[in-house]
């Protein structure tokens, strides 16, 4: 039996807004709905629990959870997405359950992403100085001077003020469906203009079109 506190587990009352996966089964969820539900392993799920992450209780001999377990591994399941490593989850998790207010847990994850914003912000600046470096290497000696005119006219692409927000909000590490709330659009509109800035950006993914647009100067990197 994992040695964590499963009491102080599962008591935790304020926790981030986070979008819960549609079609949640009643209570309790078996442990296969639970990996179902948030793509991952029973070994996964295990390996949380021996963190002391998310929690669960024996109904038989099956492995069951509450909505309030799912809530949890909604907010776990994120930091996951975004890169977070679990040791920094784990802390996360902690803090959040040190919060007496849901003001207090928002302001414990906001500064958690915060923190995450910047490493990435970092990590993409260094991306596009390597790209930058194997681009120039890869071009033959005659072709650099095409490629400086290329490079010049790329940081000219014609941006509508509202491609420009949704392309600073996708820099800012914006889920979509959170990305098109504050844009005040459907996800379907949402998804059309993220598809227009990878066209015109020139770039197969949303990562890829934010890196391209730091080092092209559409958008800056932000520190703060």
């Amino acid at each position: 039996m994992p040695n964590r506190d499963v009491s102080a587990v599962s008591a935790k009352n304020f926790l981030p807004d986070i979008r819960m996966p549609s079609n949640m089964p009643p209570e309790p969820v078996g442990i296969a709905d639970m990996a179902k539900m948030f793509d991952v392993t029973h070994r996964t799920l295990h390996f949380y629990e021996e963190k002391g992450i998310i929690a669960s209780r024996r109904s038989g001999i099956m492995r069951v959870y509450s909505h309030a377990d799912i809530r949890r591994m909604a907010v776990v399941n994120f930091c996951r997405d975004i890169g977070i490593p679990i040791a920094t989850v784990q802390l996360i998790m902690q803090d959040l359950s040190t919060a007496t207010t849901q003001a207090e847990a928002d302001d414990l994850f906001q500064a958690a992403l915060a923190a995450r914003k910047k490493e990435v912000n970092a990590e993409l600046s260094k991306l596009s100085v390597q790209m930058q470096k194997i681009n120039d290497a890869l071009l033959p000696e005659e072709h650099h001077a095409v490629g400086a005119t290329q490079a010049k006219t790329a940081t000219d692409v014609r941006l509508t003020t509202r491609e420009r927000q949704c392309l600073e909000l996708m820099a800012e590490g914006y889920a979509p469906a959170r990305l098109a709330r504050t844009l005040g659009v459907p996800v379907e509109e949402h998804e059309r203009l993220e598809a227009v800035i990878l066209e015109k950006v020139g770039a197969s993914d949303r990562y890829q079109a934010v890196a391209k647009s730091l080092q092209l100067g559409l958008i800056s990197q932000n520190e703060e």
